[in-house]
């Protein structure tokens, strides 16, 4: 069985572990381990993403907008179209939701970013919805698609690049700690190095537990989307991204279809998720509640993973015991949007501890792993 040493490994490939890795390589040799045939197949290549700067919570939204520079104007060279399109999110609500947008519309940290609108400029904004249900909305204009294959696979190239080596078909079946380095099982051989990243997202608390400390209890969550015919006569491509205020569902245009989702989060162990019958049912029956739409025609439904810790923030940072174990993991719904700047600060904490100065203000209480104290008691607040 074949051994190879690096300064950094790096357990996961999808946007989380490939980000990282790009970074990291500037630096120092890495190795990019990852379990599927090919990067991005769970999580990142099922991503619907949009960039948000009010999505998420307060450390979600700190990232997000550390991150809003990359995405409109990447490295010179770094790919070789725009990663983002314009598209504007309409957040939505009926007159039993009034109290819900009035209060999302009054949080500070998002006033520079949205706008009240009435509820006729939000019909006009979509065309399909229905004018008994809207009472008022809030947009934000600046709200853009992401070119999710784009990005993840500039900063993939970015990585080979720079020396990296990208090793796929490579669980980490095994992880052990010995004489100052860490030895990972691959099954086709033999990783060494002394830091590690665990960026493996829905099966982070797996490889926590295989490398011998005690799970931050993240919870994989599906998330189910649903592409839909429109009818003939309707031509969605200038519509925004509409969410329901209280997150029961959203819809956008996508290349002539209409992408929808129930907006679910139902609990399931790491695994190859699929849609399941009622998540799509759901979707289409809530969509045509708040529009004019029947939906005839079903083109493609699929599901994904998004992975939760306990308080909903992403988990950035070295364990609070085992040496040399860092954690990139927990990024739930949001870790598309929030990769570039995740990446810088995992680099930065690698490096040299450095914490960049957009974050520091939130990093050790809403980002850092030791905010969960030491052991699977204080962890899990028992």
């Amino acid at each position: 069985m074949t051994t190879q040493t690096f300064d950094i490994a790096i357990i996961g490939a999808g946007i989380a572990g490939a980000s990282a890795a790009a970074e990291l390589a500037k630096t120092h040799s890495v190795a990019l381990l990852e379990r599927e045939d090919f990067p991005g197949y769970h999580s990142t290549g099922r991503s619907a993403a949009l960039f948000s700067e009010i999505y998420g919570n307060a450390a979600v939204r700190a990232l997000s907008r550390a991150s809003r520079d990359f995405f409109y104007a990447p490295p010179r060279g770094f790919a070789e179209h725009p990663l983002v399109r314009k598209r504007g999110a309409l957040h939505i609500a009926s007159a039993q939701q009034m109290r819900s947008l009035d209060d999302f519309a009054a949080n500070a940290d998002l006033a520079s970013s949205i706008r009240r609108i009435t509820r006729e400029e939000a019909l006009g904004a979509c065309s399909i919805l229905r004018p008994d249900y809207v009472a008022a909305a809030v947009i934000e204009d600046d709200a853009a698609d992401v070119d999710v294959h784009a990005l993840h696979q500039a900063y993939l190239r970015q990585f080979r690049n720079l020396g990296g080596t990208l090793m796929v078909d490579a669980q980490a079946r095994g992880l052990s700690h010995r004489a100052g380095e860490w030895h990972i099982d691959t099954g086709a051989g033999i990783v060494r190095a002394p830091m590690i990243v665990n960026a493996a997202g829905a099966w982070a608390d797996a490889v926590a537990k295989s490398a011998g400390t005690a799970p931050l209890f993240i919870q994989p969550c599906r998330r189910t989307a649903v592409l839909v015919e429109l009818p003939p006569n309707v031509r969605g491509e200038g519509w925004p991204m509409v969410i329901d205020i209280d997150e029961t569902f959203y819809m956008k245009p996508d290349a002539g279809l209409l992408l929808i989702s129930p907006a679910d989060e139902t609990p399931t162990d790491p695994c190859d998720v699929q849609a399941e019958e009622i998540d799509v049912a759901t979707a289409i029956d809530r969509i045509e509640h708040v529009t004019n739409l029947r939906i005839r025609r079903v083109r493609k439904r699929w599901a994904g993973l998004r992975s939760f810790a306990p308080d909903r923030s992403p988990v950035i940072g070295f364990d609070a015991v085992l040496p040399g174990f860092f954690w990139l993991a927990g990024q739930g719904g949001y870790g598309i949007q929030t990769a570039p700047a995740a990446a810088r600060l995992a680099a930065s904490l690698l490096r040299d501890g450095a914490v960049p100065d957009e974050i520091a203000g939130i990093y050790l209480s809403q980002l850092s792993p030791q905010r969960f104290g030491i052991g699977a008691a204080k962890r899990s607040g028992t």
